[in-house]
C-alpha cells in the first residue's frame, strides 16, 4: 500500500468519526431527554431498511449469520454498552477506558491471526491513551465498576467488529451501500427492543427532535458507516482503531465551537497526542531488503 493512498483513505475514513462527534451536540441540543438506546435504535435501523429496500439484495448462505454478528458487534452491542459506560461513568472516564480498543485489536490480531506487534503500534496506543486521558479527563472523574467493564466489553465489541469485517471482507458482487444496510439492520433489530423494555417513549416530538433524529439517521449512521466500512477494507484494523479516536477530539472541538466550552492547555496538548497517535499508527510502505541474510525472529521497530 502506497503511504499516499494510505494517508487519502485515513483523511476520508476520519469522516466519519468526525460524524460521530457531533452526536453529542446533537443529542444534547435536539433529541427528547434520558432516551439513549431509543436514539441509538432509531440511529440504526431507518437507514438499514432504507438501504435494504434501495440496494434490494439481502444476504446468502452463511453471510445471514456473519452479517448479524457484524451488526451486533459493530453496533448494536457497541452502542449498548457505551450507554451503559457513560451512564456509570463520567464521560471522560467512559472514553478513557473505550481507548483501549487499538490495544484490543493489537491483541486480538497476536492472538489468533499470528500478526507481529511493531514497537511503534505500543508507542501510538501509549500516546493515544495518555491524550485520551488529558482531552477529556478530570480531576473529580470516580471509576465504578460496572461503567469500566461496560466501556472495556464495548472496546471490545467494536475492536472485534473491525477485525472480522476486515478478515470476512464483502461477499462478491455486493456493494458498500447493501453491506453497511445488513449491519445497520441487524444491529437496529438488536437494539429496538433494548430501548422499549428499559425506556419509555416519548409523549410528544418537537420538529427540532424529529430533524435531529434524521441527522443522526441519515448523516450519523447511514453516510458514516458507509464511510467507515469503505475505510476497513482499505485501511489495517489498527489503523482503523486510532482513527476512531477522532470522535471524541471531533466533539470536544465542537463543543468548543458551538457551546462555548473552554480548551484549557492540557486538552491541547491531549489532542495534538491524539493526532500524533493516529500518525504512528498509519501503515508504511515496507523497506526494500539489501540483505540475503535470513531475518531474525524479533519484534520489529516499525
Amino acid at each position: 500500500m502506497k503511504a499516499s493512498n494510505s494517508l487519502s483513505d485515513s483523511l476520508v475514513t476520519a469522516i466519519a468519526p468526525i460524524i460521530w462527534g457531533s452526536t453529542y451536540l446533537v443529542t444534547t441540543q435536539m433529541l427528547p431527554a434520558d432516551s439513549p438506546l431509543l436514539a441509538s435504535a432509531i440511529r440504526a435501523l431507518p437507514a438499514g431498511l432504507l438501504l435494504l429496500v434501495f440496494c434490494r439484495q439481502l444476504p446468502q448462505g452463511v453471510w445471514w449469520l456473519r452479517a448479524m454478528v457484524l451488526g451486533a458487534l459493530n453496533i448494536g452491542a457497541f452502542f449498548y454498552f457505551l450507554f451503559v459506560a457513560a451512564y456509570h461513568l463520567p464521560g471522560g472516564v467512559a472514553a478513557l477506558v473505550m481507548s483501549s480498543q487499538p490495544l484490543i485489536v493489537l491483541l486480538i490480531g497476536a492472538l489468533f491471526q499470528n500478526q507481529k506487534v511493531l514497537k511503534v503500534q505500543l508507542l501510538a496506543c501509549a500516546t493515544g491513551a495518555i491524550g485520551m486521558a488529558l482531552l477529556v479527563l478530570k480531576p473529580s472523574a470516580s471509576l465504578d465498576p460496572i461503567g469500566v467493564m461496560a466501556g472495556i466489553a464495548g472496546a471490545t465489541s467494536m475492536a472485534t467488529g473491525i477485525v472480522l469485517t476486515k478478515k470476512w471482507g464483502r461477499p462478491q458482487g455486493v456493494g458498500v451501500m447493501t453491506f453497511t444496510g445488513w449491519q445497520l439492520t441487524a444491529g437496529g433489530l438488536l437494539l429496538t427492543p433494548l430501548a422499549l423494555l428499559n425506556e419509555s417513549l416519548p409523549q410528544s416530538l418537537t420538529a427540532l427532535n424529529w430533524l435531529g433524529f434524521a441527522y443522526l439517521s441519515l448523516i450519523g449512521a447511514l453516510v458514516a458507516y458507509m464511510i467507515w466500512f469503505r475505510g476497513i477494507e482499505r485501511l489495517p484494523a489498527i489503523t482503523m482503531s486510532f482513527i476512531s479516536f477522532a470522535s471524541p477530539l471531533a466533539a470536544t472541538l465542537i463543543g468548543y465551537l458551538a457551546l462555548g466550552e473552554r480548551l484549557n492547555s492540557f486538552q491541547a496538548i491531549g489532542a495534538l497526542a491524539i493526532l500524533g497517535a493516529i500518525y504512528l499508527a498509519q501503515p508504511r510502505a515496507n523497506k526494500p531488503s539489501t540483505s540475503h541474510t535470513e531475518p531474525k525472529l524479533s519484534i520489529e521497530k516499525g
